[in-house]
Order: C-alpha cells, then sequence, then structure tokens
C-alpha cells in the first residue's frame, strides 16, 4: 500500500528523510538512502520505487556508484542533475577522508591507508597510479595521481617521482595502484617498479613505505609481503 503513496503521505517514521533525522542515516536501507538524494520520484512511483529499481538493475549502490554518465543517465528517474549530485556527493566523502588522514594519525601501517586508497581506487575501469607524499612524521602532506594505464617498467617514471617528491619537501613516499580485474595479487611488473622506486627515492634520502595494490574488496602491501 505505502509503494503507492506519495512518500509524503506515508506515516512519519516509514518516510525515509524522517527516518533518518530520527534514527541517524545507518538506519536505512540503500534504497532509502537513494531516495533521500532523488528527492522525487516520477509519474506514478515515488522517489523511494525509483531508487529501488535502480538499484535492481544496477544490482548494487557499489555498481550504480561507480557507472558512468552514460550508463547513470540512461536510468528511468535519473539523468545529468542527479549524476551530478550523486558524484558531488561521493567526492565531498574522499575529501572528508583526505583531510581525516592529513589531521590524523601517522600513516605508520598499511592499514591506516587502505580505507582511501579503496575509496580513490577500487572501482575505476583502469588502472591509474598514485603517490602519498608524507612528512617526517609519516602523515599526509598530498595525494597525487600520476599514471594512467598498465602498470610496467615502461610506464611509472621514478625520475618523476623523485621530482614530486622533492617538490613536496616529502621525507617519504607511499606509492599504490589498482588492478581493475579486482585481483590484487603482484605480478612481477609491480615488484621490478616497487624496488626501481625504492632505488631512485633512496639516493634523494626518501624513503618509500610500501606499495599498496587495491583489489576488488582487499589491498595487498608489499611491504608486509616483505617485498619491499
Amino acid at each position: 500500500m505505502l509503494a503507492r503513496m506519495a512518500i509524503r503521505d506515508w506515516p512519519i517514521d516509514e518516510r525515509p528523510r524522517e527516518k533518518l533525522l530520527e534514527k541517524g542515516a545507518a538506519a536505512l536501507s540503500d534504497a532509502e538512502l537513494l531516495a533521500i538524494m532523488l528527492r522525487t520520484g516520477v509519474s506514478g512511483r515515488s522517489a523511494l520505487d525509483v531508487a529501488r529499481a535502480v538499484l535492481a538493475n544496477f544490482k548494487s549502490l557499489r555498481k550504480l556508484i561507480a557507472a558512468d554518465r552514460q550508463r547513470f543517465c540512461a536510468e528511468a528517474g535519473l539523468g545529468p542533475a542527479r549524476f551530478a549530485e550523486l558524484q558531488a556527493a561521493i567526492e565531498i566523502s574522499r575529501r572528508q577522508l583526505s583531510e581525516s588522514l592529513r589531521a590524523g594519525p601517522s600513516l605508520t601501517t598499511p592499514r591506516v591507508t587502505c580505507d582511501f586508497l579503496s575509496a580513490k581506487l577500487r572501482d575505476l575501469e583502469h588502472e591509474i597510479f598514485c603517490c602519498l607524499y608524507l612528512d617526517k612524521r609519516h602523515r599526509l602532506i598530498h595525494y597525487e595521481e600520476l599514471f594512467r594505464g598498465t602498470i610496467d617498467g615502461a610506464s611509472v617514471h621514478p625520475r618523476e617521482i623523485v621530482k614530486l617528491a622533492l617538490q613536496r619537501n616529502s621525507a617519504a613516499v607511499i606509492v599504490a595502484h589498482n588492478h581493475p580485474s579486482g585481483v590484487a595479487e603482484p605480478s612481477q611488473a609491480d615488484e621490478l617498479i616497487t624496488q626501481r622506486l625504492k632505488e631512485a627515492l633512496a639516493l634523494v634520502d626518501i624513503r618509500l613505505l610500501d606499495h599498496i595494490i587495491v583489489g576488488d574488496g582487499v589491498s595487498v602491501s608489499l611491504a608486509e609481503r616483505g617485498l619491499l
């Protein structure tokens, strides 16, 4: 019965926005959270109806978030404005996490950085090689995406990383890249470039603390594997 009524006509404790204000965002389902962002539905369907249909078609909230503009806007009830709103919300979350890393504890263990790197890299369909530039206390100075494409000895340039690390006045560096296949196991090329970067940075007295590979729901630290 509720699905045939406008959300404003539902009992107050069943409305997503009121439920969030009363119980907190964690109490809402994926569809309810998406319905709040959508705000309005389409003819004959409430925002929650649209949200449920969208999630059913995309199979998960994660796949919806990872969808490109064309795929997202092709879905009934969505469009460019809602794509922009969702991307803005995602970027706000990423920037908040980045600020937390800058203000938070030193990045002394691989696990501290994994949530940040996963949010940045996990759902990309192409490989991105990035650097975390750290100060003497291993706090984040800057995050930068440097190279795009298949990661091998030809595509990652140690000299460029050394130059930028010096410009950032870095005392240490963590590098990372994603595997779009979802498998986070390091390849021989990953191990080779790690050693090349470690040697190049050591020449200017900058430590390479780790090389983290981001897969689907898991990240692998080459430092933890004893490969650094």
